[in-house]
């Protein structure tokens, strides 16, 4: 049996950050991941906003977390090697009732202390981004919302987390967990492991792994949402744009890191399958039409779905801050962690890390470095055109723990162009292979 002080499960941005913060001090800890690669679940699929506390009740743990994430992300992104844009945010309304909304988010976002937010009107708001539609009446401007990508900032984080001396098991789904005198023995199917702390950051499968341990009756409920994606080159809004329609959310804009325009559905069921939906997809045009008349939708190169879990009592009521549940001694689950879950990864993890601080009377680790050691990126032939990455890219990918061909695009952000890889695939697959006989 492998012991350790602490058993990380969950691969996700959360898991990640986790295990990145356990190391700050001196516990030894290992991430346990169901699938071959990290960052493949709830991570895959999202709007990737570094949100404000506009949207968070004041006073409360997501506002206090939200608002010193957001203004501390451009350090994290250093120490991480990753990109992000603080390209600010317009919410749009189209009549009185989305105004009188866009009001009380600017009240409570001065309540919890957002800079620089402020009430425009609509033809501001268009001279500030002149693809916006001329019908919009008031807009919320908000200089600190940003974007990053969150495949590269969960790697980055794992990867930090592996440097300072971490361990990761990967294709280890858990299936048991078993309290003891001292702690818990993890059982996952080929492995057992000792942790005197256990961390659930399993995402969809978070109320599961929660239910081994604690029988109070916590669940999700999961749903579903659509996304569009624009080629690098389309004319696009260079701020998020946010709508807010009569009946709440609606689409949502945002000018990716990568360069590329991706835009949001609200909300829909799901059947925990990240298939999109056609009536999603028409909803986002219609309403693409409403807000950003002038995109050109003939510069859309693919879709995709992503998941979003809701975490539920017993009774069935939402639970509607960040749940973190604390069921048995050295035992912490996350469940239902979403908006501003990406946002808040790294102050989850230094939240969770003090926990186990106080838990096991653990010291600083001294030697924690939080600057993640890139490598080389050697060149060579030029494998995706569309991206302008090499050869020796990707076979650093696949040294970083790429295993097959959606942890290259992860890695490396190949096959995301506006051939979405029909050019460079094969090659990709090809090179994966070679690689993999030579070991």
């Amino acid at each position: 049996m492998k012991k350790y002080d602490s058993v990380v499960i969950g691969g996700g941005v959360l898991g990640a950050f986790v295990l990145r913060s356990l190391r700050r001090y001196d516990i030894s800890c290992i991430l346990l991941e169901a699938s071959g690669d990290i960052a493949g679940g709830i991570t895959r699929a999202n709007t990737a906003i570094v949100y404000t506390a506009s949207d968070n009740r004041p006073g409360s743990l997501k506002a206090e977390m939200a608002k010193r994430a957001n203004e501390n992300f451009h350090e994290l992104c250093n120490d991480l090697g990753v990109r992000f844009s603080r390209c600010g945010s317009l919410m749009v309304s189209f009549g009185e009732k989305g105004d009188e909304v866009l009001r009380k988010k600017l009240i409570q976002g001065e309540e919890n202390g957002v800079r620089g937010m402020k009430i425009i009107s609509g033809s501001e708001a268009k001279m500030l981004q002149p693809l916006l539609s001329e019908n919009v009446t008031t807009a919320l401007y908000s200089p600190m919302t940003g974007t990053v990508n969150p495949w590269e900032l969960t790697i980055a984080a794992f990867e930090n987390a592996v440097q300072n001396g971490a361990q990761a098991k990967m294709n280890a789904k858990v299936i048991d967990i078993i309290p003891t005198d001292e702690g818990y023995e993890v059982k996952t199917e080929n492995d057992v492991f000792f942790a005197k702390t256990v961390f659930n950051c399993a995402g969809l499968e978070a109320d599961k792994i929660h239910s081994l341990v604690s029988n109070d009756g916590i669940r999700l409920s999961i749903d579903g949402a659509d996304f569009i994606v624009f080629d690098k080159y389309a004319p696009k809004p260079d701020m998020i744009i946010f709508h807010e329609t009569e009946n709440g959310k609606g689409i949502t804009a945002v000018p990716t890191v990568e360069g590329n325009l991706i835009v949001d559905s609200p909300p829909r069921e799901a059947d925990n399958s990240f298939d999109t939906t056609s009536e999603g997809l028409d909803y986002i045009i219609e309403n693409l039409n409403k807000v950003l008349p002038e995109l050109d939708t003939k510069r859309i190169i693919r879709s995709f779905g992503a998941l979003r879990p809701n975490p539920h009592k017993p009774d069935g009521r939402s639970i509607h801050s960040f749940c973190i549940e604390n069921p048995s001694p050295g035992f912490y689950s996350l469940i239902g962690i979403k908006t501003p879950g990406l946002t808040c990864a790294d102050e989850i993890g230094k939240y969770l890390a003090g926990f186990a601080v106080e838990y096991l009377s653990a010291k600083i680790n001294e030697d924690f470095d939080p600057v993640r050691k890139t490598g080389d990126h050697i060149g060579g032939e030029i494998i995706c055109l569309c991206e302008n990455i090499t050869k020796g890219e990707i076979i650093s990918a696949i040294k970083r723990g790429a295993k097959d061909i959606h942890g290259i695009k992860r890695r490396t952000g190949a096959l995301m162009g506006k051939c979405q890889g029909s050019r460079c695939s094969i090659k990709i697959k090809k090179i994966l292979e070679e690689y993999n006989e030579t070991l």
